[in-house]
């Protein structure tokens, strides 16, 4: 192990408590000592450090919950236990996959394709409970991946009757007993509501076990807060018609999470921004000041326990309706204290700007503050918060003017029936607190404008592009010298030419040839005029590379096989057919010595924003960072920073948040904390809407104006305009009826002329055709994307690329009746913007 891995998990294990969550305690916990403990559940020798798929870390190793636990100091007494989940699981998982492999061949699809994120769901059986300890701890896990939707079945989102059933036998049978979560996303709890300790330590990278021995020792303490709501699956409004693999109507607007069982006032499980701790906190207005640039909410905060740990004060707002409905609230700032000792305060303050209490009218096509009361509120979490001041705003500002996008969604939002949800004494705090009179007059209007692209730059000679770097020669004279094809090529990633018909360059192209592991490059086809590629790797819970790879002729060779972990799926044709695309290896390779190299897996994303610190998200970007600089690695593909839109979305793990504020501003903090790096990049995902992972290559989004604008990619525009990162990916997904990486609307109008991005935009892999779009053999009502489309819409680089991207760029500078007619000057306009990029980066 080197010396950076040992640095990176001690960092981990030190900040990782942030992102655990106490949702109950009696007081039981943290022990005094270590000592015989009984350890139970699927997570506590399986633990998981992280979901499947892309996501995926190659780590060296990672500490299991029993591992952490006998690391300090304790004897885990019930081994018996332990061997006989163990054995049982290994039978049964068998059995699942042989069944899956059955219904893949009577489907007729490819078993990687049919089993692709597919997690095998909790059985049953019955083995002893008993042991000679007092205390008891069961690990229930979760995981879920790229590829595969959760299911609102027993062992996803419910529990099992075993584990209901062993979980509260466990709660009646021991002294002390903790329920532990080593879930990436939302279980329904209901059936054990009468378990008194239970501990949400999510998925926490390579110490997942050593942070939660620490945890139940007290050497730390948790201070993370949800990012999300839970409540039953059923009351979720995203819930009805989740999943169509066509369209999905995303008809309860801005109405997503808190937002929507805030206003309505239904009960849930734990509220948004919900979290105890060892100890506990008051957190009390100490003045609010506001103009019509920003609001400082002032809080005072102060240990009430009796030992010591860090709160979040967060604020939100309720707005005044005029034409626009608005929710009860929504979050506009938080701020965590420093740590505090028992019976100590300290201030914070929030300060954000006025203009996020701004809502996006679709009849004004802008941004706009009506006339009226802005409540400002403080509190803990979404069911906690008292009045700290009220707004006045005189007359209707708008803020922002902007062109409509996306439009076509055909439905009028979910204006949903309100349930008054006001705190006691909500009356007497508004007469209490500090009222300020906002001017509409005072407030400054910003006119967007949509430039047409540059003239075509008119040709001209052909040179090496050392003399741009060394300012000889400008990049306009260098992309003046380019051909059609070698501007193409720009477009498109670093695919390898292949006989025709072998049917495996894109399985080829989607490898990189200079870092082991990588998951794709820009094009090597200009190294010739001397132009370098951009090498990329998987992300987002730390670098997704090859643990071993070879060097022959000067090209990597890693050990990683693209479909490793999803071999044992296939059946003996798919095999053999798998086998027949791996080139053999040559005697050279062979010869070759092997280099190892291993990362270190951070918290997964949904982890990182329950710590609500930028401090710590920026903390395990720098490490990535590190990380990326050592093995030369240019674009990390993270951030993943979707809104977490319904808790069935199988890749909520990658993603932050229900929120666009939490989400954006994590995201930020990560890219901050990786881009301090020279030559290191980030490539946040996945623009936007990809909110679902049924048919994600087709399924199209239906989604309002305003929806789009205040909840999906509102936390990408914090992200872009904050911390400037270098790249952005595309989804797979369409938008109202077009492909996302197709859209103009979004990759051009929004997030270069509103946002002012400059970075690169690429899709994510194969969104145009190849492995993946049509696997289900079903009748897809949509069509693949279009690498010529890309071009026009502002996605710089279509991924992993390949002949048939080539052809259609080409097909589209010539054919006017292409869907996506192409000038030159669009596709210099491009290559500039890649080329500005790989200077930036290659330096």
């Amino acid at each position: 192990m080197q010396k950076f891995e040992k640095e990176h998990i001690a960092k981990v294990r030190e900040v990782a408590p942030e992102c655990a969550i106490l949702l109950k305690s009696n007081g039981d916990f943290p022990l005094d000592a270590a000592g015989k403990i009984a350890l139970f559940g699927s997570g506590a020798r399986r633990t998981i450090k992280g979901g499947t798929g892309s996501g995926d870390v190659n780590v060296r190793a990672y500490t299991t919950v029993e591992q952490g636990l006998e690391n300090a100091g304790f004897e885990v007494v019930s081994k018996a236990w332990l061997d006989a989940y163990e054995e049982h699981m290994t039978k049964t998982r068998k059995e699942w996959i042989t069944a899956m492999k059955a219904e893949a061949a009577a489907a007729g699809i490819n078993g990687i394709m049919y089993c692709m994120g597919k997690v095998m769901p909790e059985t049953a059986y019955e083995f002893s409970l008993e042991s000679d300890a007092d205390i008891a701890i069961y690990v229930l896990a979760r995981n879920s991946g790229e590829g595969a939707d959760r299911t609102m079945v027993a062992g996803d989102i419910n529990l099992t009757e075993t584990e209901i059933r062993d979980i509260l036998a466990l709660q009646k049978q021991y002294d002390k007993f903790l329920l532990v979560l080593n879930v990436g996303g939302m279980v329904d709890l209901t059936p054990v509501n009468t378990v008194e300790n239970i501990l949400l330590l999510g998925q926490l990278g390579t110490p997942t076990g050593d942070v939660l021995a620490d945890l139940v020792l007290g050497k730390s303490y948790p201070s993370g807060k949800l990012a999300m709501t839970w409540a039953p699956i059923a009351e979720y409004p995203s819930t009805e018609g989740f999943g169509d693999p066509d369209d999905t109507y995303y008809r309860e607007g801005i109405y997503v999470g808190y937002r929507y069982f805030d206003t309505v006032g239904k009960e849930v499980t734990y509220p948004f921004g919900y979290g105890l701790s060892y100890t506990t906190f008051a957190v009390e207005t100490k003045d609010i000041v506001a103009d019509e640039k920003q609001v400082t909410v002032t809080a005072q905060v102060i240990n009430t326990g009796k030992c010591a740990g860090k709160e979040v004060v967060q604020v939100y707002a309720s707005l005044p309706e005029g034409d626009l409905d608005q929710p009860y609230q929504k979050l506009v700032g938080y701020a965590k204290t420093k740590e505090v000792a028992a019976g100590e305060s300290t201030e914070v303050s929030v300060t954000f700007a006025t203009q996020i209490l701004a809502s996006f009218s679709e009849k004004d096509s802008a941004y706009i503050m009506e006339a009226g009361e802005y409540v400002i509120r403080l509190g803990s979490h979404s069911r906690d918060t008292m009045v700290a001041g009220i707004l006045t705003l005189d007359d209707k500002a708008v803020l922002k003017k902007t062109k409509h996008i996306c439009e076509g969604w055909g439905f009028d939002d979910l204006v949903p029936e309100k349930v008054a949800f006001n705190p006691d004494g909500e009356e007497e705090q508004k007469e209490a607190v500090k009222h300020i009179a906002l001017s509409a007059a005072k407030f400054e209007t910003v006119t967007y404008t949509y430039p047409e692209v540059a003239a075509e730059i008119p040709e001209g000679q052909t040179f090496d592009f050392a003399e741009v770097l060394s300012g000889k020669k400008t990049l306009e004279e260098f992309v003046a010298g380019l051909s059609d094809k070698q501007l193409a090529y720009l477009a498109i990633g670093n695919y390898k030419d292949v006989p025709e018909g072998a049917g495996v360059e894109s399985v080829i192209g989607a490898a990189g040839s200079h870092v082991a592991g990588a998951a794709g490059e820009s094009t090597s086809r200009l190294e010739d005029l001397g132009v370098g590629g951009l090498y990329m790797a998987d992300g987002p819970a730390g670098l997704r590379l090859a643990t071993s790879y070879k060097i022959v002729d000067g090209e990597v060779k890693g050990n990683a096989n693209a479909f490793a972990n999803f071999m044992e799926f296939m059946g003996e044709e798919e095999l053999e057919m798998m086998a027949s695309m791996v080139p053999k290896p040559s005697e050279a390779e062979l010869a070759a010595p092997e280099n190892y190299q291993y990362c270190i897996a951070i918290p997964i994303g949904t982890a990182l924003a329950q710590a609500w610190n930028d401090d710590v998200a920026e903390i395990c970007g720098d490490m990535v960072g590190q990380e990326m600089e050592m093995f030369g690695v240019h674009l990390w593909l993270a951030p993943a920073q979707n809104i977490q839109r319904s808790p069935l979305c199988g890749r909520n793990f990658e993603y932050y948040s229900e929120e666009p504020i939490v989400s954006g501003r994590t995201s930020a903090a990560v890219t901050r904390g990786v881009q301090k790096h020279p030559g290191c990049g980030v490539t946040i995902k996945h623009f936007a809407c990809n909110n679902q992972e049924t048919n994600r290559f087709l399924s199209n989004s239906v989604v309002s104006e305003r929806a789009l604008r205040e909840i999906y990619l509102k936390g990408f525009e914090i992200c872009v305009r904050s911390a400037k990162p270098e790249a952005i990916m595309s989804s797979y997904n369409l938008v109202n009826g077009e492909h996302t990486c197709n859209s103009k609307d979004i990759q051009t109008h929004v997030l270069r002329n509103e946002w002012g991005h400059e970075g690169i935009v690429m899709t994510d892999w194969f969104v145009t055709g190849g492995m993946g779009n049509g696997a289900e053999h079903r009748d897809n009502k949509y069509e693949t994307g279009s690498a010529a489309g890309c071009v026009k819409a502002g996605n710089n680089i279509t991924m992993p690329g390949g002949s048939s991207d080539l052809a259609d760029i080409l097909d589209a500078l010539t054919n006017k009746e292409h869907a996506y007619a192409l000038t030159k000057a669009e596709l210099q306009q491009n290559a500039m913007t890649v080329l500005k990029e790989v200077i930036k980066l290659r330096k």
